[in-house]
């Protein structure tokens, strides 16, 4: 039976191996030294890229790059999306120029958010937080998918004469027309950071979970096609390949699938740090059924959340972490005192946070102005 992955309807990957042996993925593994600053490559997290040997040459030899991301306004932004963030502001550190989509047409077409809606997530869930984690203003273009530049559309429509209706139902299995106008948007998306009105051909990274390769895949394909000289020598667009990388989803607070739609399932970063603090001592973890057992026998932080948080997010000392890690493996850590723990270092990250996000409101506003 042939192997596919399904962008719409996300759920997390036991064996990500397979996901580089079946789909052409390469390992992150040969990057993971160079680039040990950002520690979701260092801790591979990140575990996959295609062609990510382009944004290392222009990191390194500081060519103009890009990064294109898209947010999906459909609900809060929580732990697992900061994780996009924080990649995102680590290559605008490295030089990149951002941009940051607003995805209000696949919303709509796909979960039935009217626009007015999604455009008030996306500001106030979205791109304050950004800013608040650290993204700057300056290098950045943020855009609705509705309302956006007259070349950005022509590019979409292009894109839909490079592709097939047989290419399109081998990739994404079952279509509907709502479902190919959110595609090839998408194509537009990632593509038209390379316009001659934006900066032109250039190396264009964008991070995502591994459940969007198709789009990547889709995409790489059509650039190669716009790229390609016709009749009279000439080419629809002159463009780069889009490279990608690909990061590991984080399971949710009860294990399993992290969940917009499931408010138990993540921690939002405008949840209110006191009932933050409450989820995590509610969470999953991998502890043993009593104190003596687990004084015996040990813990297992593989399947608990709370190591999941500070492996993702809340300790970026790798040392400190391995010190946890033993100290659960070997018994000596019982599972309430590292949810307490856990619990105080997120709500203090929240009370921080927020102050920072509410200062950057009238940021974000000046941005979606312009």
């Amino acid at each position: 039976m042939k192997k596919t992955i399904d962008p719409w309807n996300i759920g997390g990957f036991e064996n990500y191996q397979m996901l580089l042996d079946e789909f052409g993925m390469e390992s992150m593994e040969k990057f993971r030294l160079e680039y040990d600053e950002l520690r979701y490559i260092r801790r591979g997290i990140i575990f996959g890229h295609r062609d990510f040997g382009n944004i290392s040459d222009s990191i390194g030899k500081k060519k103009p790059f890009a990064l294109m991301t898209g947010l999906m306004p459909s609900g809060a932004m929580h732990f697992g999306h900061k994780m996009v963030a924080d990649e995102i502001i680590w290559f605008q550190k490295k030089g990149a120029e951002i941009f940051v989509c607003a995805a209000d047409v696949e919303s709509y077409l796909m979960r039935d958010v009217s626009f007015e809606q999604a455009r008030e997530i996306a500001v106030k869930e979205y791109l304050e937080n950004y800013l608040a984690l650290g993204l700057s203003p300056k290098n950045l273009t943020f855009w609705f998918q509705s309302d956006y530049l007259p070349e950005y559309y022509r590019l979409r429509d292009m894109a839909s004469k490079r592709v097939t209706f047989n290419e399109l139902k081998a990739i994404y299995g079952e279509l509907t027309p709502g479902k190919i106008t959110s595609v090839l948007t998408q194509v537009a998306d990632i593509v038209h950071p390379q316009l001659p009105e934006l900066g032109g051909p250039r190396s264009v990274v964008v991070p995502v979970g591994a459940d969007q390769d198709p789009h990547i895949r889709l995409t790489r394909d059509i650039a190669s096609r716009l790229n390609a000289k016709r009749e009279g020598n000439k080419q629809d667009l002159k463009c780069v390949p889009p490279s990608a990388t690909y990061h590991k989803f984080m399971e949710g607070l009860q294990g399993g699938k992290m969940s917009s739609s499931d408010p138990k399932s993540f921690i939002a970063l405008s949840d209110d740090p006191k009932e933050a603090s409450k989820k995590i001592m509610r969470a999953k973890t991998g502890g043993r059924p009593t104190v003596e057992e687990q004084k015996k026998k040990g813990g297992v932080p593989e399947e608990c959340m709370i190591y999941s948080m500070y492996l993702y997010h809340l300790i970026d000392d790798d040392i400190a972490l391995s010190d946890i890690y033993h100290e659960c493996r070997n018994g000596t850590l019982l599972c309430g005192e590292d949810k307490k723990n856990c619990a105080e270092l997120v709500e203090k990250f929240l009370v921080k946070h927020q102050k920072k996000k509410a200062k950057a409101a009238k940021i974000a506003a000046k941005l979606v102005s312009r």
